[in-house]
């Protein structure tokens, strides 16, 4: 009569082969938190540049009336905003007691060591202003 000798647990080759897969999935879900944490404050960076680029832009457009002109302007928390200010279609709109103003603001600030921006672009309609000549003529 021969005896069965059972065996309970584990072999080492199996073991190690359940270690390394293990290894390799916390390694990968290691990697998915830290880009989602990227990923979350390169949003946050975004939208905060993005509300305060809207703020400005409205603040702009409020004025009664437009002037062409270009400047910049750096903010106390680190943004630069690059404002322009032209006049757009001036064929369509000679004639007409208005004209059409159009307002891009870009705006820039540093993520780490990278220069980080985007544009706003809007456009408004103003009244016409009748030079002094003109008038004095009619």
């Amino acid at each position: 009569m021969q005896k069965e000798t059972a065996t309970k647990g584990f072999t080492l080759l199996e073991v190690l082969v359940a270690l390394a897969i293990m290894a390799i999935a916390v390694t990968m879900v290691v990697q998915l938190f830290s880009s989602n944490l990227r990923t979350i404050a390169t949003s946050r960076d975004m939208a905060s540049a993005a509300a305060r680029a809207d703020t400005r832009i409205r603040e702009i457009i409020v004025a009664e009336t437009l002037a062409e002109k270009v400047w910049s302007e750096n903010t106390e928390d680190g943004y630069r905003f690059d404002v322009s200010i032209a006049e757009i279609l001036k064929d369509r709109t000679d004639n007409l007691p208005v004209k059409l103003m159009e307002v891009i603001l870009t705006a820039h600030w540093m993520a780490g060591m990278k220069e980080k921006s985007f544009s706003l672009k809007t456009v408004k309609m103003v009244d016409r202003v009748v030079p002094a000549a003109k008038q004095a003529a009619l």
